[in-house]
């Protein structure tokens, strides 16, 4: 662990100490991983430590429950006060009146209940139209019914009251929860002082996870390659894995930018677009999309799912009705497997593990890859991290920014020699998956020439040939057209 000192030095104020180890503190706060690194960074001294009264006292003060809601509601509305505290907030701008409104999702509170008047939507206005769902410290108020309601006068371009007959919640400020800039140049400077080894340890920090837990590279390799949605524009994944992997911790509490559904009932309505509330979903506004425990999520109408998934999967866009969407969303999907179909190490027919609604050759082939979770190791105490790692809150915030960034995409288009007659979802796939190991492992190379060619070969196109091949080898068991149809060899420009 030699690198420590130099991660400090590096990151600087981007690295807590995170001790999960030793307290079940933040546990029974039941914060996710990025707010609990959030306040770590508020509250910690230069050597880790911190007072847990104070931190309590905040996380009771500004980080409600959702049964705090109607406590929050009768100070703002009957006391009158102005109520403070940590929330997911999304705005909506009324296209025929100007109005400016919120919603508070966690809470339930929706656009129709609520204001936000153009001086303060002047205020922070940069801040919350970068993206549907935003987290941020919020101050709200009352506008009492002769008050509320607001019209907005073009010329002026200011908001004016008149008499109404319902009350509002008004925004009366807004803090990003973010208070830094992410310098994505500083961030890929600083990995130019450590190795891939030490460098794959530093990701698995910052996920919360020890690498001294894991037995071998290969492990430790597997597990991040959960990360490769997370800055990979719509890389659609498949993983089985055993109970107590940590799945659904890493894709549901890790970043703020994901979405997990676990179980019940899943509709188009809710996962692309809901005619009725005319509100778009999930796939708009997150960075990715798990449906987790795929084996007991049940759908509302398999065939409209199925329909909805296939174009969404191959464009990155979705009609519903007249409605036409375009997302950048992947879509992940993960269960559990049997121990007889996890020993056969994928050459048993696996996918008679998901519901029925993925039992389409046409629909799984739009999955670029598969994740064997078999070779990730179960939870225990010595996988969790104890000591200094990045800010979870910062990383998955770089991994958002890393989305964006199309340099990686030419290198690998540069570096990968396509064989001929090479099927197009295929290389797509493997391109994809190599550009997401780029991202990863080496944020730093900014030209084909700065990543040797053996390098980029073991650490991204193999292991992307690996992961679209388990996707290929399924597919020729599920639909007798697929059969035999081996997936060609992919190789590096620069390799003999």
């Amino acid at each position: 662990m030699d690198y420590i000192d130099r991660l400090r030095d590096c990151f600087d104020e981007m690295v807590v100490y995170k001790d999960l180890k030793k307290t079940n503190f933040f546990s029974a706060l039941s914060l996710p991983s990025f707010m609990r690194d959030w306040l770590l960074k508020k509250f910690e001294d230069n050597e880790g430590n911190f007072d847990k009264d104070d931190l309590s006292r905040f996380v009771r003060k500004f980080i409600p429950r959702k049964d705090d809601w109607t406590a929050i509601k009768n100070r703002v509305i009957i006391e009158g006060e102005l109520v403070k505290f940590l929330a997911k907030i999304s705005v909506d701008i009324d296209v025929k009146t100007g109005k400016v409104s919120f919603a508070l999702p966690d809470f339930g509170l929706g656009n129709k209940d609520t204001v936000i008047e153009s001086d303060v939507w002047d205020a922070c206005k940069d801040d919350l139209v970068k993206g549907n769902d935003i987290w941020g410290m919020i101050t709200l108020g009352y506008l009492p019914p002769e008050e509320c309601d607001i019209e907005y006068d073009f010329e002026t371009k200011h908001s004016k009251s008149k008499p109404a007959k319902e009350g509002k919640i008004q925004l009366v400020s807004f803090k990003n929860f973010c208070p830094y800039q992410i310098d994505l140049d500083q961030y890929k400077e600083a990995r130019k002082e450590f190795s891939v080894e030490e460098w794959m340890d530093i990701l698995l920090g910052a996920v919360d996870y020890n690498a001294n837990g894991y037995k071998n590279e290969e492990q430790k390799l597997t597990m991040l390659t959960r990360l490769l949605p997370f800055v990979e524009k719509r890389l659609n994944l498949i993983e089985l894995a055993p109970k107590g992997t940590g799945k659904s911790y890493l894709l549901g509490n890790v970043s703020r930018y994901g979405w997990l559904s676990s179980g019940g009932v899943m509709s188009r309505a809710k996962m692309f677009y809901d005619q009725t509330k005319r509100k778009e979903g999930l796939i708009v506004g997150n960075d990715f999309v798990t449906l987790d425990e795929v084996q007991t999520i049940s759908f509302t109408d398999t065939d409209e799912m199925r329909a909805a998934l296939k174009g969404y999967l191959e464009q990155g866009n979705f009609t519903v009705g007249n409605y036409k969407g375009v997302a950048d969303a992947g879509v992940i999907l993960c269960g559990n497997i049997r121990k007889e179909i996890m020993d056969a190490d994928g050459y048993s027919n696996m996918f008679t593990e998901l519901p029925s609604v993925f039992h389409e050759s046409a629909l799984i082939e739009r999955f670029h890859g598969f994740i064997k979770g078999w070779n990730i190791p179960r939870m225990n105490d010595d996988l969790k991290v104890g000591g200094w790692a990045l800010n979870s809150e910062y990383f998955c915030s770089i991994m958002h920014e890393l989305r964006s960034d199309m340099t990686y995409r030419s290198i690998v288009d540069e570096l990968i020699i396509v064989p001929e007659q090479a099927d197009t979802r295929d290389t797509e796939a493997i391109k994809r998956i190599s550009t997401a190991y780029l991202k990863l492992l080496f944020p730093h190379v900014e030209h084909a020439s700065d990543i040797e060619p053996y390098v980029f070969k073991k650490y991204c196109l193999t292991r992307a040939r690996k992961m679209r091949d388990t996707i290929k080898y399924q597919l020729g068991l599920l639909d007798v057209e697929y059969s035999g149809k081996d997936l060609p060899t992919f190789n590096v420009r620069g390799l003999d």
